[in-house]
């Protein structure tokens, strides 16, 4: 498995940022990640100067996964991976983008929703995916079925992912990682709001590693 697709299952948990004040501040955003113990941080290129913010997260903070997110066109992923980004995501499955990130020697996790295109992801030669939206799309009692005809693909569960569902989407063997916003809140990040972040951090690795030595 890729290198950065490990790290990932190591976490176990992608926060997704969609919105910032200014893209400067995403450098306190990922100390303060990185301090709750999860140096993760997808950042999405829907929100105003994501491209930005993905560039400089990369070039000063190295030791943190920094992946974009919501990568919707071939111009957008060569800009990302541009960027310095390591890894690409995407709410569906494009060929094209998943090419250019291989190419590139970076995980690509595109969005899939049914057998179809969990298939068609396989035949990219891909051995992750983000599942999206999860909780439309059948949560985790559709990745449940998809495990029988797909042992071998892992899945990263996107939308409806919070605390008090985490666990359920945890036990099945086929999760790499669930993604999710939940550490942030609702709208843009303040800049007195670093704090709050690395504890809600702090809390999701608390459980994380609770839940990996079986006391969750």
């Amino acid at each position: 498995m890729h290198a950065t697709l490990e790290a990932l299952g190591k976490y176990r948990i992608v926060p997704a940022l969609a919105g910032l004040d200014s893209p400067d501040m995403v450098l306190p955003l990922c100390d303060a990640l990185a301090s709750g113990g999860l140096p993760v941080l997808e950042i999405t290129l829907r929100m105003a100067g994501g491209m930005e913010a993905l560039r400089l997260a990369a070039a000063e903070r190295p030791d943190v996964l920094v992946g974009a997110g919501t990568v919707l066109t071939a111009a957008q992923a060569g800009q990302a991976i541009e960027a310095g980004a390591r890894y690409l995501v995407s709410p569906g499955l494009d060929p094209v983008l998943v090419r250019m990130g291989l190419d590139a020697g970076l995980a690509v996790l595109p969005g899939v929703a049914t057998p179809t295109e969990v298939q068609a992801a396989l035949g990219l030669g891909l051995e992750a995916v983000k599942f999206f939206p999860a909780s439309v799309m059948g949560g985790p009692q559709m990745l449940a079925a998809l495990r029988g005809p797909f042992p071998g693909m892992k899945f990263v569960p996107t939308g409806g992912v919070n605390m008090n569902n985490l666990e359920t989407y945890l036990r099945l063997g086929n999760v790499l990682a669930c993604g999710g916003t939940w550490m942030f809140g609702r709208g843009k990040i303040q800049p007195d709001g670093f704090e709050a972040i690395a504890a809600a951090a702090r809390e999701t690795m608390e459980f994380i590693d609770a839940f990996q030595s079986g006391q969750a």
